[in-house]
């Protein structure tokens, strides 16, 4: 989409140390949700890498994981960089791996641009998702603003937070661009239904993807206003990035981080925040029902992986990951549920009570039986 000239100094975070405990069985620590597959032939995250990759050079995309999952992060994306695989020593919120990450990028270019981005949202209009990054990537590198993706609200969803938008951006500095920019006026929790609702219908607010895209020099300055002590860490990093010592430095002073959201650190508080209009098709499969908006339904409403067969079932989730000795899946009367087979774990649960796969996940690994299976 750019010359190799301009890309130079472009360049991508991949965020990829979750857990996906709600996509238990199939997620676990060690092959979470972003390294697992569950719609089409690729992971998550080999999606995210492809996706970006017209917009950023390979050489420049990072990927922050942790130590459990980096050697399978290595083994899904062979051609990247081994160094470009970092693993935090510990889980520290996403304001640190902001941090660690931009200490890595300013490191490489102190004339940067950078966009940060979750490693297992599903974007199935690449295209457009890659235009409008790369307008946020030259509104960041010609402005002291922090861009957020804002994506267009399709429902009254409860699930994500939302963001409030102002005037458009007038066009600065002579810089055009296809997608439309517009001030941030104020970052709301999760609301109810009845508030979404209402933030549907006023077209005023965009749903917070938790994608952002800054130069170093914006964001070092941010963290210096809002998160003082983390900048004095990340300029320490900087300091011994690309060096083994950047891993020693980290051991010793990562657990001792505040561990706070770049959302609660930075975004809420900071002034000079634009949102670009996200007029793409977008989900971050949080859960299992979530599935359904993306393999198509028997005429049941089921939402089907497996073979499988029923009588007077209807609107379940039924999917087996096994990749050996797979059986048909048989259901009889059964509705609204979600079954999933594994090599070693199979799951049934109501889709209304999905979000407590989250507590059976802490139950099992609080189990001596069956902490293995976390």
């Amino acid at each position: 989409m750019k010359n190799a000239e301009n890309m130079k100094d472009r360049f991508v975070v991949i965020m990829a140390g979750g857990r996906g405990e709600r996509f238990w069985p199939v997620s676990r620590q060690a092959m979470p949700k972003q390294l697992i597959t569950l719609l089409g032939k690729r992971s998550f995250l080999q999606q995210a890498v492809d996706r970006v990759t017209p917009v950023v050079p390979l050489k420049n995309i990072l990927i922050i994981t942790n130590s459990v999952q980096a050697a399978a992060v290595r083994k899904q994306l062979p051609h990247l960089p081994k160094e470009n695989v970092v693993a935090e020593p510990c889980g520290r919120d996403t304001c640190a791996a902001v941090a660690l990450g931009a200490a890595i990028v300013g490191q490489r270019s102190l004339n940067a641009v950078m966009a940060v981005l979750p490693a297992d949202h599903v974007i199935p209009e690449e295209k457009k998702f890659q235009q409008v990054l790369a307008d946020a990537l030259d509104l960041a590198s010609n402005s002291k603003l922090m861009v957020t993706i804002g994506i267009k609200p399709t429902e009254p969803a409860t699930g994500y937070g939302y963001i409030r938008t102002g005037k458009p951006l007038s066009q600065k500095n002579g810089l055009k661009t296809k997608t439309t920019f517009f001030n941030a006026e104020q970052f709301v929790e999760k609301p109810n239904h009845d508030k979404a609702v209402e933030y549907l219908k006023s077209g005023k607010y965009r749903w917070n993807a938790g994608m952002f895209i800054w130069s170093y020099a914006t964001i070092s300055e941010g963290l210096a206003t809002y998160q003082p002590e983390l900048f004095q860490a990340s300029q320490r990093w900087l300091k011994v990035a690309g060096t083994p010592k950047l891993n020693l430095l980290l051991a010793k002073e990562y657990p001792t981080i505040k561990k706070i959201s770049i959302d609660y650190a930075l975004m809420e508080k900071a002034q000079n925040v634009a949102v670009a209009d996200g007029s793409f098709e977008w989900d971050d499969l949080g859960s299992w029902p979530a599935l359904a908006r993306h393999i198509k339904n028997d005429e049941a409403g089921n939402c089907v992986s497996a073979s499988f067969i029923q009588v007077d079932s209807s609107r379940n989730i039924v999917f087996d990951s096994r990749t050996k000795n797979r059986t048909p899946i048989a259901l009889v009367g059964l509705h609204d549920c979600i079954v999933v087979l594994s090599d070693d774990s199979t799951l049934f649960a109501h889709k209304s009570e999905s979000q407590k796969i989250k507590d059976l996940v802490a139950k099992l690994g609080a189990s001596a039986e069956f902490k293995n299976l976390v």
